[in-house]
């Protein structure tokens, strides 16, 4: 069985950093790509970034690119996304996604095309 631990949440000011972690089992982590999803209160979830099994391809959103960092370390099973000059809006739920289809820029964006999921850490932005 696949699972998928996320830790690293918390409250910080705004313009502060946090780096959140995911760590998986159950699969060998090489063969998954990599997401990282978020769901504010009263919105639907909403893409954030998210790795090819390689590291080469990466995708963000146009809400966090540049100062958002997705990678990997697949010799301990984990994913990161450091998060750096963080706003209000960037308060949500944040989970990680893990699917074992070949990379694609285009489904990558999509919950849809992710089989396994982190049960959220909360991330939550003073102003």
């Amino acid at each position: 069985q696949v699972q998928l631990v996320e830790s690293g949440g918390g409250l910080v000011q705004a313009g502060g950093s946090l780096r959140l972690s995911c760590a998986v089992s159950g699969r060998t982590f090489s063969d998954l790509s990599m997401g990282w999803f978020r769901q504010a209160p009263g919105k639907e979830r909403e893409f954030v970034a998210a790795i090819s099994r390689s590291s080469l391809s990466k995708n963000y959103a146009d809400s966090v690119k540049g100062r958002f960092t997705i990678s990997r370390d697949n010799a301990a099973n984990t994913v990161r996304l450091q998060m750096n000059s963080l706003k209000p809006e960037d308060t949500a739920v944040y989970y990680c996604a893990a699917t074992p289809t070949p990379w694609s820029s285009k489904w990558s964006i999509s919950g849809n095309e992710y089989n396994y999921w982190g049960q959220g850490t909360q991330v939550t932005v003073s102003s």
